[in-house]
């Protein structure tokens, strides 16, 4: 694997202002609405309406978590990344995670030239790696701590150095794919994201985020071992 500067499980995410004593996830995550004009073609129209509307139902609310997800404000997210199956090409076995940071998608192989596309955000520059890892572990609802490098340069997020357990305001979110290289963990991690406008973006310190709904839909699919091949950007 060929790292750039990644410093930890969360090291470029973290938790969203929700109210006093939580730390701005935008003070941390900081280097597209995209609006929907009518067409002219009534035929256009009709698809971007159903698009619209398939999207409205797979970015919807999810109220029978432990904590319950709000739904997606889906005007705040291109329409290329809604999640999707597309025409893929790859070597890699159906079930392989292939993330492709260039581009801002992840990929699940399912086989026969296709695969799941999700909308991702991803590491931002000098944050950016690539190489094979596998996921070593799941978690839902993890327990987020600061890796020492981030408080180091971050000294707001002292206040978790013995953990922020799992909730809406934690910055891995409902569900975590950890990854492991060799038997030793990474550091690294592909977790959910509750913000539509950290995707298409580079943001974290080496992570990678899907949609809270994305990664839940990922996260029951994926067993432990999976693949996953991180492209250059």
């Amino acid at each position: 694997m060929t790292r750039h500067g990644g410093d930890g499980v969360a090291g470029g995410i973290v938790p969203p202002a929700r109210g006093a004593g939580f730390l701005s996830r935008r003070s941390f995550l900081v280097g597209s609405a995209a609006g929907f004009g009518a067409l002219g073609l009534a035929g256009c129209a009709t698809s971007d309406a159903l698009m619209l509307a398939e999207a409205a139902k797979a970015y919807g609310p999810i109220p029978d978590e432990k904590f319950p997800i709000p739904a997606v404000n889906i005007a705040k997210l291109d329409p290329k990344f809604f999640r999707r199956t597309v025409r893929y090409e790859s070597p890699e076995a159906p079930g392989t995670i292939v993330v492709d940071p260039g581009n801002y998608y992840v990929y699940r192989i399912e086989g026969a030239g296709s695969a799941t596309r999700y909308g991702a955000n991803v590491g931002r520059n000098g944050f950016l790696w690539h190489g094979d890892a596998y996921v070593g572990r799941k978690s839902e609802w993890a327990t987020w701590t600061p890796p020492k490098e981030m408080i180091q340069r971050q000294p707001e997020a002292a206040a978790y150095a013995h953990g922020m357990p799992g909730g809406l305001d934690n910055p891995l979110g409902a569900r975590t794919l950890h990854l492991y290289q060799n038997g030793a963990y990474t550091l690294y991690t592909i977790y959910a994201s509750s913000d539509p406008d950290t995707i298409g973006k580079g943001i974290t310190s080496g992570c990678v985020g899907l949609l809270s709904q994305d990664m839940i839909h990922l996260y029951a699919r994926t067993p432990i071992k999976t693949k996953v091949v991180v492209l250059p950007a």
